[in-house]
């Protein structure tokens, strides 16, 4: 992606780490989220729920949308512990956004202080005070900071005694008490100096602190019937009664530094969640358990996908085997896809003269996220940590002209990016990855067909994995810009075109774009309607003024290409880790690494069915025999392993010539010849069927 010479880099830097690698929203999640998910709205069984959905492809009616999600969902949980969605009647979870009186709760639960950005936030407010007043009765000695609310909960730190999960429960059974006795909550309206003047009784240094932050006056204060307040901007419900506290649960303790600065007190953080019912709750818990069995950590270690190797360093993927394979058929989609369409397909290396990246301006702007340089015969190296410099070096090769227009380029290019060791996350967050990165240089009035060819690419690509929903997100000109005014409107006129050539809806964030160019970001909905930023499209008008591309119009003069930056998968790491919880490791036909497993009945029928293997392997499916186990034990390996197809062979079979088919999402399927069950396999994996 792209690279810039000033400061507005920086934001364009940070959203390239949480698009393109493995990073997760700022935002911290309760234990048993996986990270790198942007936000949640569940899709699950009773007790479970979906969310609204922002925007949804148009090219997949909701009907269908949600027919394909929940069979995606049906197969992740073909293994006995089934997703069921769609099954019975659903719980609709609120968000934050969507339900004022859940923010009320929330906030009333974890007790906010008065935090400066929350005068513009309507509710959010009970549950937090009612947990930092209980940890108060408990722990006398303790000392209140902040803590803001996330998606499904909230925390909390406290500078405190270590806690454990023994505490939490005293804790809870505390808030349950101030709860019942159903207080009042009262706000008051005092002076700094007053303000000032209660917390210094209470001694409550990072009160003062925070104090000194709040700009506007008065200072509000919110008690809880007279036996504790708080400062705080609200709102909050009428009383402690309000909330069901049922519907509440504190879900774990971690430690923290006091403004997130190591060098700052360990502060005693406390999760917690709140819903309007308990039904509510049950559901969330049931995500939250949902979400741990599809983690892509321990599936990748179960299935024997892919493993971070110690000894080789953190945040380095090694792709086993049955990981690899399924590489390798992505790949070779997304590399027929991108010929089909009209791409050229480039590798570039994987370090270049530091001086490459001084043009590009990634030394100035992006050097703490980049390995130190390397000495090569006294010239000075840098693995590259983006690939856009390497495309532009190869439409330098030679001087273009405007009837070369569009050209698009395409690379799988390996980054690089240093990361904190405490920061990487399996799949998510690495140091190493690779990016589906493609550039587009182009005229003007190419722009808008462009974009229109890169959304339906995207549509092309994501619809194959059964990722139907889409948010998505149009950002316009920032205040600190580069380009006129004129091409900034052509620009953002033509990605506005083609979304609504396509009739997706999106939103517009002001004033969010790169400094270089407005852009489209996407997010994909997963079988438990989690969201993942995944792909973008970025018009820049910096870089090719950096590098100083040009071609030759029809009057001989020389001109600056428009040039597009786009990724659709994002990075294979990070996607691949996002399809092992969308399927739970349960791969469709045509992803999964081992498509049908042969199992003869005894060792009589073993030539047979190597012979079969082999049949099955020359014509490209991917096949093996098991075998040393009595059948029942075969079928239930081939069960845990998640393997689509079994062929089962006894001794009529071996007379015949035959196969009887068991399939994993379908059951029994019958007996046929070797030839039919090849014929059925390749139907399946033509349409990108889950079975056959």
């Amino acid at each position: 992606m792209a690279a810039a010479v000033s400061a507005p880099l920086l934001r364009f830097h940070h959203h390239h780490r949480c698009l393109l690698r493995h990073s997760s929203s700022p935002r911290r999640y309760p234990a048993g989220f996986s990270r790198g998910l942007s936000s949640v709205s569940f899709g699950l069984p009773r007790s479970t729920t979906t969310a609204a959905r922002s925007t949804a492809s148009p090219s997949a009616p909701s009907a269908a949308a949600a027919e394909a999600t929940d069979a995606a969902s049906a197969q992740a949980g073909s293994d006995g512990k089934g997703d069921g969605v769609g099954e019975e009647e659903r719980v609709v979870l609120p968000t934050n956004e969507s339900s004022d009186r859940l923010l009320r709760i929330r906030h009333t639960v974890l007790a906010f202080c008065c935090l400066p950005f929350l005068t513009s936030l309507p509710v959010i407010n009970l549950c937090a005070h009612v947990m930092a007043m209980a940890v108060q009765k408990l722990f006398p000695n303790s000392k209140v900071t902040i803590g803001p609310w996330i998606d499904n909960g909230f925390y909390y730190d406290f500078d405190m005694e270590p806690l454990t999960d023994k505490d939490l429960k005293r804790i809870k059974k505390e808030m349950d008490r101030i709860i019942r006795k159903n207080l009042p909550l009262v706000r008051e309206e005092v002076s700094r100096e007053e303000a000032q003047k209660r917390i210094e009784a209470l001694n409550e240094p990072y009160k003062l602190e925070i104090l000194e932050g709040i700009k506007e006056e008065p200072i509000t204060i919110y008690h809880i019937g007279e036996e504790w307040w708080d400062l705080c901007a609200g709102p909050h419900v009428e009383s402690t009664g309000k909330i069901d506290r049922r519907a509440v649960e504190l879900e774990s303790v971690a430690g923290a530094y006091w403004r997130g600065d190591e060098s700052n007190q360990m502060l005693q953080r406390i999760y917690g969640t709140a819903w309007e019912t308990e039904d509510q709750l049950k559901a969330y818990i049931h995500f939250k358990e949902e979400a741990k069995r599809r983690d892509h950590r321990r599936l990748g270690l179960d299935l024997d996908l892919f493993s971070i190797q110690e000894d080789a360093g953190g945040g380095l993927v090694f792709w086993h085997p049955k990981g690899a394979i399924i590489r390798h058929v992505l790949e070779d989609s997304w590399k027929q896809i991108h010929l089909q369409r009209g791409y050229d397909l480039l590798y570039t290396p994987h370090v270049a003269k530091a001086e490459l990246w001084k043009v590009s301006g990634h030394i100035d702007f992006y050097k703490e996220n980049m390995y130190n340089q390397m000495d090569v015969e006294d010239e000075l190296y840098q693995l590259r940590p983006m690939n856009c410099p390497y495309h532009i070096l190869v439409y330098k090769r030679k001087l273009h002209s405007y009837r070369d227009f569009p050209i698009r380029v395409a690379e799988l290019g390996t980054v690089y990016r240093y990361e904190l060791s405490g920061s990487l996350h399996g799949l998510f967050r690495v140091r190493g990855f690779t990016q589906d990165d493609a550039h587009i240089f182009c005229l003007e009035d190419q722009i808008k067909d462009e974009i229109r060819g890169v959304l339906d690419l995207t549509e092309q690509i994501l619809g194959q994995f059964g990722f139907r929903y889409y948010e998505i997100n149009l950002s316009t000109r920032p205040e600190k810009s580069v380009g006129s005014d004129d091409i900034w409107e052509k620009a953002t006129l033509a990605l506005k075109d083609a979304l609504e050539d396509k009739g997706w809806e999106y939103k517009v964030d002001e004033g969010g774009g790169a400094f270089y160019g407005p852009k489209i970001d996407l997010k994909i909905e997963d079988a438990l309607g989690r969201k993942w930023q995944c792909s973008t499209v970025q018009v820049d008008f910096n870089l090719p003024e950096q590098f100083d591309i040009t071609y030759v119009n029809s009057n001989s003069e020389k001109k600056r290409p428009i040039m597009i930056h786009r990724a659709i998968l994002g990075s294979l790491e990070r996607f691949f880790g996002v399809l092992i919880e969308h399927y739970a490791g349960d791969f469709p036909l045509w992803l999964a690494p081992i498509q049908a497993r042969i199992l003869p009945v005894t060792d009589n029928e073993l030539q047979y069915c190597n012979e079969v293997a082999s049949e099955l392997k020359s014509k490209g499916i991917r096949a093996e025999v098991c075998h040393g186990e009595r059948l029942p034990k075969l079928i239930r390996n081939a069960e845990t392993k998640k393997v689509p197809l079994m062929a089962v062979v006894g001794p009529k079979e071996v007379q015949a010539r035959t196969l009887t088919i068991r399939s994993r999402h379908s059951g029994e399927i019958g007996t046929m010849p070797v030839d039919e069950f090849f014929r059925r396999i390749q139907l399946a994996i033509a349409n990108k069927s889950s079975s056959l």
